[in-house]
């Protein structure tokens, strides 16, 4: 619990006058590219949705690591593993393509993050 606040508030530039996280542009990315448990319907937005925050932590941390220099690879193996693992779906044929398209959008997004307080 204490760890998930912890990234949480990283995410979010609390801690220390880290940049912020333009959590709204996030999700846009993974929810247009990621998806793995197929939640949004087609022509649906996550905006209006109960799941909205379902990839949050996931998403936050990928960027995260993106942000510190982690590489591409690393972190397309990261979401590709809670994908695969953690939520229980197996490798499936596309797994690495939504996920290398996710990180590379992430990675490529320079609006992302805000400047320093």
């Amino acid at each position: 619990m204490f760890y998930r606040f912890a990234l949480i508030l990283k995410a979010q530039g609390s801690v220390m006058g880290l940049p912020k996280l333009k959590l709204a542009r996030l999700r846009d990315i993974g929810w247009s590219a990621w998806d793995p448990i197929g939640l949004l319907g087609d022509g649906e937005s996550w905006d209006d949705q109960p799941f909205a925050d379902e990839y949050d932590s996931y998403l936050m941390q990928a960027a995260g690591e993106l942000r510190r220099g982690a590489s591409l690879s690393d972190v397309v193996d990261f979401l590709v593993h809670i994908e695969s693992e953690h939520m229980g779906m197996g490798v499936r044929h596309d797994a690495k393509e939504r996920a290398t398209k996710v990180a590379w959008m992430i990675q490529s997004d320079k609006e992302l993050w805000t400047e320093r307080n």
